[in-house]
């Protein structure tokens, strides 16, 4: 019961990170950390590097490496960061930091800051992508909050592009660290299906939903998501 669940949600995150560019995680992460925390964050990360993969295929005309560049070298500090900070802290303290990383997602998916996506900008997102995806799998609002304003197809082709290389960084961090092994792989393999049919499924619906009214129940559902994981410290 607790790996269709685990399916489920995947799905569903799958679902709307190929309609917006990015979400798997985020709506992953609180629920299958409370289901098995092995599943946080590596399961979900190879769940990501799949998903990936096929939007990146998907979109592969419309992406800019040069525009990368700066993304990525940026992403290389901030992976060995979160791998660190797993180090530190412990398993309910990961659960409050997941809670609070996904309330922040939310905070700035709505918020109306304009960032120019300059070399600048695009290596201090990496970083943080990378310090937060590493250490929690939720690495895409810091460069959807600087990609925002760009058009629909440049965001996910790029979003996509951006998250394999940086989901590959995180798994040999993860792996380097001890915390991507036999056991996470097992739990790995059965979402790789479910990552695959919500992209399966978008391709042939998304044309039939409006994008800001799945933007707008994702978050919703993070917020709840978020907020309860952060309750539960205290509990």
């Amino acid at each position: 019961m607790d790996l269709l669940i685990a399916a489920l949600v995947i799905l569903l995150g799958s679902y709307v990170q190929s309609s917006i560019g990015f979400g798997l995680a985020i709506i992953a992460a609180p629920v299958l950390f409370f289901i098995d925390p092995l599943f946080v964050p590596a399961p979900i990360t190879v769940s990501a590097l799949t998903l990936s993969l096929a939007n990146a295929r998907k979109h592969r005309h419309a992406i800019s490496f040069k525009g990368l560049q700066a993304a990525i070298i940026g992403r290389i500090p901030g992976t060995i960061a979160g791998g660190l900070l797993l180090l530190w802290i412990s398993q309910r303290e990961l659960a409050l930091y997941l809670g609070l990383t996904v309330l922040l997602a939310v905070a700035l998916s709505l918020s109306r800051i304009r960032i120019r996506p300059g070399n600048t900008s695009m290596a201090i997102a990496g970083f943080l992508s990378g310090f937060m995806g590493t250490s929690s799998s939720i690495g895409g609002p810091p460069m959807a909050l600087v990609m925002q304003h760009e058009k629909g197809e440049f965001i996910r082709a790029n979003l996509a592009a951006f998250f394999v290389a940086s989901c590959v960084l995180s798994l040999i961090m993860l792996a380097f660290i001890g915390r991507f092994g036999l056991e996470e792989i097992k739990l790995s393999l059965p979402l790789m299906p479910a990552t695959l049919a919500g992209y399966w499924l978008a391709m042939r619906s998304l044309h039939r939903i409006s994008p800001q009214n799945l933007r707008r129940f994702s978050l919703l559902l993070c917020a709840v998501a978020g907020t309860y994981a952060v309750l539960s410290y205290w509990l």
